[in-house]
Formats: C-alpha cells, sequence, structure tokens
C-alpha cells in the first residue's frame, strides 16, 4: 500500500480545502441563521439557500460529484472526477469537518448511494429517468431500508412486501429512518422488500425504484436525533400502502436486494467513516484552540495534565482511525469488496467510536459552550452517534468481525456471511 495520495488527489485536496476557506467555514453562521428564520416562518423544510447558492461555486470550481467512482461513472456515462475509493476517502475527510458541506458538493448521502446504485444497477430507462437529474443536483432521493417493527439491524428481518400482480409490483409495508424523505425535492425512494418469502434466506428480498408521487406513499413523520431533524433533508417514517409501480422498476431482478444493499453499503461507509475523521480533525483543532485561550485555576487549560492526554489520545485515535479506512479503501480498489469484507466491517467499527470520544473530550473543554450551539461540536456528536446504527450498529459488525477471524482458525475455514444492515 502506498501511503502516498495520487497527483490527483493532491489537486482536488487543494482546491477543496481552499473552496472551504473561502466559501463553507464562512456560511456556517448564515446556514445556522436561515435554519432559525425557516423555522420562525414555518418553513423549516424549505431548501436552504445558504447551500443552493454555493452549489454552482463548486460545480465551476471542478468539485462536483467527486464521490462517482470510475465504474459507476463509466457504468452511467457521465464522466465525473472518477476517483477510486482511496482517491476520493480524504477528500470526503475535508468535507466533513462541516456537517453540511457534502451537499454543496452533490455528495451527501442518501443521494451518492442511489446514484451509485441506479448506475450500477439500474436499466437504461432507469437510469435516463433518475439518474441525471441526481446528477446534476436538479432532485434529491430516500433510500427505505430500516422497519420500526422488525430489527433490522438483521436485514432478513424486513417484511415490506413487494408482491407482483401482472405487469405492477404493489408494495406495501411501514418504513422508518429514510433519509431524504422529508425534502421537498425528494423525487424517488430506491425500497428494499420481500418479494418472495419463500426463497432461501439472502434471496427473498428485492429493491425496487418508486416515483415519490406515486399514490399510497404517506411520509408520516420527521424523525429527531438528540433534537436535531436535519431539515431540510432529514429522517422519516413513511408508510406505504398499496404502492403500485411497474415491473420494470426493480432493480437487477427478484431475489437481489442483498447483492445491491453489499455494493451499496460498501463505498458509503467509506464516505461515512471518513467524514467522521474530518469531524474529529475539527474537533481536536476546536479543543486545542479553546485549551490554549482559556484559564481555569491558575493557568491554561492546554497545562491541565488531563488536557494534554486527551489531546494525544485524540491524535492517536484520529490517525489510527484513517489508516484504517484508507487500507479499507485500497482494498476494496485492489481486490474488491468482498475480501475487503472485514476491514470494511472494522472501520465502521473504529470510527464512529472514535469520533464520539474525540468530539466528546473537545466539549468538555469548552465547557457549557461545548454543548451549546455557539459551536459545531453538539451537532457533530449528534451526527457521529447516530452512524453507531447507521450502516449497520456495532454488534453486527463486531459479531462478524469476530467470526471471520475465528474462522482463520477454524480446521475449514469460516463461512460467515458479509453483514447488510442498514444503511443511509
Amino acid at each position: 500500500m502506498d501511503f502516498d495520495y495520487s497527483p490527483k488527489t493532491k489537486e482536488l485536496q487543494a482546491k477543496l480545502t481552499q473552496f472551504m476557506e473561502d466559501y463553507i467555514y464562512p456560511a456556517e453562521k448564515d446556514y445556522a441563521a436561515e435554519m432559525a428564520a425557516n423555522t420562525a416562518a414555518g418553513k423549516r423544510w424549505t431548501p436552504l439557500q445558504t447551500i443552493e447558492q454555493l452549489k454552482p461555486k463548486a460545480q465551476a470550481a471542478g468539485l462536483w460529484n467527486l464521490f462517482l467512482p470510475v465504474d459507476t461513472a463509466e457504468a452511467s456515462g457521465y464522466h465525473g472526477a472518477g476517483l477510486t475509493n482511496a482517491e476520493y476517502a480524504p477528500l470526503a475527510e475535508i468535507m466533513g469537518r462541516v456537517v453540511w458541506a457534502s451537499e454543496v458538493f452533490n455528495c451527501s448521502a442518501p443521494d451518492t448511494g442511489n446514484m451509485e446504485t441506479i448506475a450500477r444497477y439500474g436499466s437504461e430507462p432507469i437510469k435516463a429517468r433518475w439518474l441525471r437529474p441526481l446528477l446534476d443536483g436538479q432532485i434529491r432521493s430516500a433510500f427505505a431500508m430500516t422497519e420500526p417493527e422488525v430489527a433490522s439491524s438483521d436485514a432478513t428481518n424486513i417484511a415490506t412486501r413487494i408482491e407482483r400482480q401482472g405487469d405492477h409490483y404493489i408494495i406495501n409495508g411501514r418504513k422508518w429512518w429514510t433519509s431524504g424523505a422529508n425534502d421537498p425535492r425528494c423525487k424517488v425512494f430506491i425500497t428494499m422488500g420481500k418479494t418472495d418469502p419463500e426463497a432461501a434466506k439472502h434471496s427473498q428480498q428485492s429493491m425496487v425504484v418508486v416515483p415519490a408521487e406515486t399514490p399510497g406513499i404517506t411520509v408520516l413523520r420527521a424523525l429527531n436525533v438528540f433534537g436535531y431533524d436535519d431539515a431540510p433533508h432529514g429522517h422519516a417514517e413513511v408508510l406505504f400502502e398499496n404502492v403500485k409501480v411497474p415491473v420494470d422498476n426493480i432493480l437487477l431482478g427478484e431475489g437481489r436486494g442483498f447483492e445491491i444493499a453489499q455494493g451499496r453499503l460498501g463505498p458509503g461507509r467509506i464516505h461515512h467513516c471518513m467524514r467522521l475523521i474530518g469531524q474529529a480533525e475539527r474537533a481536536l483543532e476546536l479543543m486545542c484552540k479553546r485549551a490554549s485561550s482559556r484559564t481555569a485555576f491558575g493557568k491554561l487549560i492546554a497545562q491541565q495534565t488531563v488536557t494534554q492526554e486527551r489531546i494525544a489520545e485524540a491524535r492517536c485515535k484520529i490517525d489510527m482511525a484513517r489508516l484504517l479506512t484508507l487500507k479499507a479503501a485500497w482494498m476494496m480498489d485492489t481486490v474488491g469488496n468482498k475480501v475487503a469484507k472485514a476491514e470494511i466491517a472494522m472501520i465502521k467499527v473504529v470510527a464512529p467510536s472514535m469520533a464520539c470520544q474525540v468530539i466528546d473530550w473537545a466539549m468538555q473543554v469548552h465547557g457549557g459552550a461545548g454543548i451549546s450551539d455557539d459551536f459545531p461540536l453538539a451537532y457533530a456528536y449528534a451526527n457521529a452517534r447516530t452512524l453507531r446504527f447507521a450502516d449497520g450498529p456495532d454488534e453486527v459488525h463486531r459479531n462478524a468481525i469476530a467470526k471471520w477471524e475465528l474462522g482463520k482458525w477454524a480446521p475449514h475455514g469460516s463461512n460467515a456471511p458479509v453483514p447488510v444492515t442498514r444503511g443511509c
């Protein structure tokens, strides 16, 4: 593994870092003010102009759809940055320093995963109808997988029914944590459900593309995370009642839902983990600045031994998480997602826990200010803690890692399946 970044990545890192300095960080106060104004006016789910006005600047700077992998770009006929997972990962870290920044570059969930899914597994008519508008940032999308009535950390439990009737599928079920469903720009759902309850365990599920205006779809409520609703994007509880779509809307074919989920979630986990590393880096930066400027009990907080220990531990934890995530990205590029399954699972355990700890230490150094909205730390913590569930809870990944590790010493190797769990 080459620990140096490619010249292409270095160039994009410099451009992206400059864009963040010039536009994103200065816009954080505007973002907060616009959110407050929209709330006061009863327009909380209105797209934010703070973000919308920055999107043309990102496009003009050549910082648009950076996430789109080489193979997906080729499949979609769209020639974007064409980066590998290892090349994109450090860019995701830079964008992750501000929780909402990824959307400015059309690199935010669930659209990234949905675009890759449609490009890789969708028919040509599906690509023509949905992929181009998503790539152009004209619409947004939702991903409907998790359900409130079953333990969705085991995706074989998903019970939403997708039943074929002639030339159509009829969808019935209740979803929640459906990312993007509240956004007024959301025009399409990618929905996972059960097409054949009698099939083999991992062949029962399928994914279908569902236009958002299809009769029978009801967004029941927005869900909060530690008091944050992530408007205007958000996560929702959604009811599907006799939702009727053409059979041509299925992705890849009946019973292929798990296969699609695994192809979708692999890159998404890299994106999430690197964004978390970016958040942790910024938290450490804010922690050091605060500790160096505040005096308590007769000396700077930075001179307190406990603070120094935490800063040192944070530096170690961030660098370890980054190296493991970059290794996973490199393996996905060189040997494929299946071979990299253990590394992908490990980063999903390591990165969110690391970010939670580092951000927590940073909040502690800030005192009461750290848990207020005067600093981005509380929101970053809520985001990091959420990602200990999204793309699979820690316990699922730890269980899989342990099985694979034990399998190395088993007489006939391990047959532990790759975990397929909820993703954004």
